[in-house]
């Protein structure tokens, strides 16, 4: 599955490769990568890919789940269609309570004890997905882990889930794109270790310019 799913993204721009040209986030750091999953909503073959792949993780990793969760913005719409898949409720988490009307951060029915697995489009550090995994535990639910399209990998991700004590499991991840993109030509063989380099430390940019 993941190097299904890699060339799934890699087929629909979805993830682009540019180990000369890096892109900067918006932290500063430079990246070879850049990865928009929201665009596998426009591409109904892979979106049937990735939600049918989502809903065949869910069954296998987290048998027991009662509810499905989206993270807000980016998850949502994959939460939905895969709910719909497994005829599961689901609802999603805001990034911060509303303002107005009830000031509701949980969007959708949640009893207190039950069994959610969060639904993310992509982790690359996993603030975001912890800190929506913490407001459903504080508000009772017993999150069983994540179900995510991608990931990059990180240490800085991986020790963060790790500490947290929150299981992801990803569709896809930075290793296997960058094994398609070298196989199809899209980027150099020599190029793969540049990609892994960068996944094990972004702040190290001697990955730029080839040195591997």
């Amino acid at each position: 599955m993941e190097k299904r799913i890699a060339k799934d993204l890699l087929s629909i721009g979805a993830v682009f490769l540019r180990p000369d040209e890096p892109f900067t986030w918006a932290s500063g750091i430079k990246s070879p990568i850049y990865c928009d999953n929201r665009l596998t909503l426009t591409a109904p073959q892979v979106r049937n890919d990735v939600e049918n792949g989502l809903a065949e993780v869910i069954r296998r990793e987290y048998p027991e789940v009662e509810v499905l969760m989206g993270t807000s913005t980016a998850g949502i719409a994959h939460a939905a269609i895969v709910g719909h898949l497994m005829n599961l409720p689901m609802g999603y988490v805001r990034g911060s309570a509303k303002d107005h009307g009830r000031g509701n951060q949980i969007e959708g029915r949640l009893e207190a004890g039950q069994k959610v697995v969060v639904v993310e489009d992509l982790i690359s550090t996993a603030g975001s997905c912890i800190e929506v995994v913490n407001v459903l535990r504080q508000a009772g639910a017993k999150v069983l882990g994540i179900a995510s399209i991608f990931t990059y990998g990180m240490k800085k991700g991986l020790d963060r889930l790790a500490e947290a004590n929150v299981k992801n499991v990803s569709l896809t991840n930075l290793d296997a794109v960058a094994e398609v993109a070298a196989e199809t030509g899209y980027i150099r063989p020599e190029d793969v270790a540049r990609l892994k380099k960068f996944r094990d430390n972004p702040s190290d940019e001697s990955w730029i310019g080839g040195n591997a």
